[in-house]
């Protein structure tokens, strides 16, 4: 993976990876250290598997650190002000129709650190979002997926 490669996140997006930093540094470092000297203090560290574990669970939680530095100090934040709203770009909520279903959805384009479907959140890089980035109102998008190809007629933009 390229670490120089930027990160776009909103600005709820950046606060919610710095909170989850934070918590990481602060609250969890200290509770993986103290069931470390919990597990030494079972003696012979050769087959004690409390320390493996969390000797393993303290690897996981530095990479993880490492990586949450490392995003946000590419992070490049979204200014959501200076969005234009008549195009589509990141950041912008999007209302679309379903030609084939009849049915409205909305989604936020987001930077892909952020995207979470289940939440309406569709990264740049994914297909839908790829074919939205720059269309206006009015504009039919087709984008290909594995079933066929989907259809949505832009509605609507905000920021």
């Amino acid at each position: 993976m390229d670490e120089t490669k930027q990160t776009l996140l909103t600005e709820d997006g950046y606060k919610k990876l710095e909170d989850e930093l934070e918590m990481l540094k602060v609250t969890k470092r200290k509770e993986v250290a103290e069931r470390i000297k919990v597990a030494i203090s079972f003696g012979d560290l050769s087959e004690n598997a409390e320390y493996d574990e969390a000797k393993k669970e303290q690897a996981q939680l530095e990479e993880r650190i490492l990586k949450l530095e490392n995003m946000l100090r590419v992070a490049v934040v979204i200014d959501e002000s200076k969005i234009d709203s008549s195009i589509i770009a990141v950041g912008a909520i999007v209302k679309l129709k379903d030609l084939e279903y009849d049915e409205e959805i909305e989604y936020t384009i987001v930077g892909s650190t952020e995207a979470d479907p289940f939440e309406g959140k569709i990264s740049n890089e994914s297909p839908v979002g790829k074919e939205l980035l720059g269309k206006k109102v009015g504009e039919i998008v087709s984008v290909e997926v594995p079933e066929g190809v989907n259809k949505y007629e832009v509605l609507e933009i905000k920021r």
